[in-house]
Order: structure tokens, then C-alpha cells, then sequence
């Protein structure tokens, strides 16, 4: 009996030894692992890159007094890292300026007064052509960047352009119930399309659409025109790459073949295949050009060959300035070394 007892008390010595062992090596483990080698903290937490600084695009006006909702880009055109704002308390923060010249032509006063930050960019933004763009002197080595209709501006903003689709689409010309129709807002009796269209309307009947013509409301203005076969996209003034909202949306947009007076043939066939327009200058009179029109409006299969082109090719008409103002960003990501447009009046005829 004693000696079970003294082999039960060997090993509760034993147990209690043996926990104690185990107690402190769990002890001085952790103890051990909590004396942290500073250049553990370099290893196992790297700090992360700092993100690029925002961007910040300053409008120094809406333009013509219009505003829409900024930053909200569509998706082709990446807003990311750029913020868009008309606060010109921000002025001095901002990575680029853009100054729609109809707003601020009347007197250098409109312009930013304040000093101007080191590399800001100042773009000088229009969509009008030269003969509608006075003033543009007082500009003369203040500007970094244009941006206009212009192909061969710093940032390229047309009135419209075609995209590629998949081919798949069916070519759906909507039905046609009339000829030609004409929009127009500035009658300027000495223009050259007022001139046209006074030699025109002698051979063929136009419907003239305007201020103190037949009135074409604004959510009617797409379903109104589709009924006619042609359109006369009639630009107010001549100028290299000035092709409008008259072609790209009030034509095309509205599936009605576009009758164009303009630059040349040459300098709309940069933007458009030969056959998806028919050009004034094609012909020798406006009776020709009358006579062709009619000849089309007899013969189906010939007017439909105006149409081709959209099997592989759909026509893009942006409606906000959205569009527009969204290529800043990328533009100034991608913008090259600093410098100065030396003349805004010599570049821009």
C-alpha cells in the first residue's frame, strides 16, 4: 500500500514537472516573439505607393451660359484622376484652365486675372468656325493647348464621327414620305447657302424649317426629318474641317442623305466614305444638282446605295458638352512639353 502511494506521488511530480516545462516554453516563446526586429516592420508592412494626385480641370465659364452635370464621363472617354469643376477659388490648384472663347472674346478682362501657377495649361476650347470667333488676338502667347473641331488641334473634339459595328446590324432606312428639308436659324441673305438655296428652290421644292418658317419642336426634330430622303447640311460658313451638327445629327442622325455645302469633297471624305454624302460642288448648277435628286427619288435602288456604308459603320452625334470637355483628361495626362500656341489668329483661319 506504501509503495503505491509513493509511485502515485512519483508521478504527480512528474505531471506537475512536466506542466511546468511546458508552461514556460510557451512563456518565453512568446516573450521571444514579442521583441519585434525593427526591420521586420520594412519586410512585412510596405507602406503603399501614393496614389497620383487629382487633377483638377477648371471651366472658367459654362459655355454659352449652359451647364450640365461635370464628372460623369461616358465611358470611352476616362475621367479617372481628374476632377472637373467651375469653382475658380480653385484656380490656383488646377492642372489646366479651359476658356470657351465665345465667353470670354469680348475683352482680355474676361480672362483669369489672378497670377497664373506654374505649367497651368490654358486651352483655348471653340466649336465655331473663324468667321464667328472675333477677338481671338488678345490671346497671343497665352495659350498652351487648343481644342476644337479642328483634326489637327491638340485635342479633337468633331461634332461627329463614325464607329465600326460588327456588321451584323440591318440597314433599316425608315419609311420616306418626303423630299428635302432645311434647317436654319441664321438667314443671312449674303451668305453662300442662302445664295444656293435661292437657286435651288427653282427646280425643287424644299421644306425650310427655322425662326418665321415651319417650326420643328425639339422632341419632334429626329422624327420629323426621317421622312425626308435629303437633307441640305448647309454650313454658315467655309472653313477647313467646319462639318456641324448639321451633317452628324440633323442628316445622319435622322437617317436623311446629307446634301452638303462646305469645305471640299476632299475634306469630308477624311470623316466619311464618298457615298454616304452628296456635295453642291458635284455639280456645275443647283439645276443639276436638282435633277440628280429627283432622278434618285424615282429609283429606289440607286438612293438606297447612299446607304452601304452603314452595314459596317454607324454615325455617333454627341448631344452634351460632356463629350467634349471628357478629352481634357486624357489630354492633359498625355499632354507634351509645356509650352505656348505663339498664335491663335494665325493657326486658326
Amino acid at each position: 500500500m506504501e509503495q503505491k502511494i509513493q509511485t502515485l506521488s512519483f508521478k504527480h511530480c512528474l505531471f506537475f514537472f512536466t506542466f511546468q516545462v511546458v508552461v514556460a516554453f510557451f512563456f518565453f516563446s512568446a516573450t521571444f516573439k514579442g521583441k519585434v526586429n525593427p526591420d521586420d516592420i520594412f519586410v512585412t508592412d510596405v507602406p503603399s505607393k501614393p496614389e497620383e494626385p487629382v487633377k483638377i480641370i477648371l471651366l472658367w465659364t459654362w459655355p454659352f451660359g449652359f451647364a450640365f452635370p461635370l464628372n460623369q464621363c461616358p465611358s470611352q472617354f476616362d475621367g479617372t484622376g481628374c476632377f472637373f469643376t467651375v469653382n475658380r477659388s480653385l484656380y490656383s490648384e488646377a492642372a489646366a484652365v479651359v476658356l470657351h472663347s465665345r465667353d470670354v472674346c469680348s475683352s482680355k478682362n474676361q480672362l483669369p486675372q489672378m497670377q497664373r501657377p506654374p505649367n497651368q495649361y490654358w486651352i483655348w476650347f471653340t466649336l465655331e468656325s473663324p468667321s464667328h470667333n472675333p477677338n481671338t488676338g488678345f490671346m497671343e502667347k497665352l495659350i498652351n493647348l487648343t481644342m476644337t473641331y479642328r483634326a489637327d488641334s491638340d485635342i479633337f473634339t468633331p461634332y461627329g464621327w463614325l464607329e465600326r459595328h460588327d456588321g451584323t446590324e440591318n440597314v433599316s432606312i425608315p419609311e420616306k414620305t418626303k423630299l428635302v428639308a432645311w434647317v436654319v436659324s441664321n438667314w443671312n441673305p449674303n451668305s453662300r447657302r442662302v445664295k444656293y438655296y435661292g437657286e435651288l428652290k427653282n427646280h425643287l421644292a424644299v421644306d425650310v424649317f427655322g425662326n418665321q418658317r415651319l417650326q420643328l419642336p425639339r422632341d419632334k426634330h429626329i422624327e420629323t426629318l426621317s421622312k425626308y430622303k435629303f437633307y441640305l447640311a448647309f454650313e454658315n460658313s467655309i472653313h477647313e474641317d467646319y462639318i456641324t451638327e448639321k451633317l452628324w445629327h440633323n442628316a445622319l442622325a435622322s437617317w436623311a442623305v446629307p446634301v452638303v455645302l462646305g469645305p471640299t469633297r476632299a475634306n469630308y471624305e477624311r470623316f466619311l466614305p464618298p457615298d454616304a454624302f452628296i456635295h453642291v460642288d458635284d455639280f456645275p448648277t443647283a439645276k443639276g444638282l436638282a435633277d440628280y435628286l429627283h432622278a434618285l427619288d424615282k429609283d429606289d435602288n440607286r438612293y438606297k446605295q447612299h446607304f452601304n456604308w452603314r452595314r459596317s459603320l454607324k454615325p455617333v452625334a454627341p448631344d452634351s458638352w460632356n463629350t467634349h470637355y471628357c478629352k481634357v483628361c486624357k489630354a492633359i495626362k498625355e499632354a507634351p512639353s509645356y509650352r505656348t500656341v505663339p498664335s491663335i489668329t494665325n493657326w486658326f483661319k
